[in-house]
């Protein structure tokens, strides 16, 4: 496990890195997305997710967790990073 000082460092040491951001404020599933291995998975924190302007700069790998109940606005962190990784594990074969 390594940590990096913001964000800009993680970036930095990953350039060529493979991205998926999660987040309940855009309009993809997570279904729609084509998992790779070594694909990184952003997730925001559980009180205020990504940020707006965040997620703006990147928009075509952001995904979202279909909810259907329309009072829920969205899911605890751990079980959002449970179904997308489950996901993720399927699509590359690894279950």
């Amino acid at each position: 496990m390594r940590t990096y000082a913001d964000w800009n460092a993680f970036a930095t040491a990953h350039p060529d890195a493979s991205m998926k951001f999660f987040s309940a404020r855009t309009e993809k599933s997570y279904l729609s997305a084509n998992f790779q291995a070594g694909d990184f998975l952003v997730f925001g924190s559980e009180t205020k997710g990504l940020g707006r302007d965040f997620i703006a700069k990147h928009l075509e790998q952001t995904f979202n967790i279909p909810i259907f109940e329309p009072g829920v606005r969205s899911l605890n962190l751990s079980n959002a990073v449970s179904i997308v990784v489950y996901e993720a594990l399927r699509q590359t074969g690894a279950i």
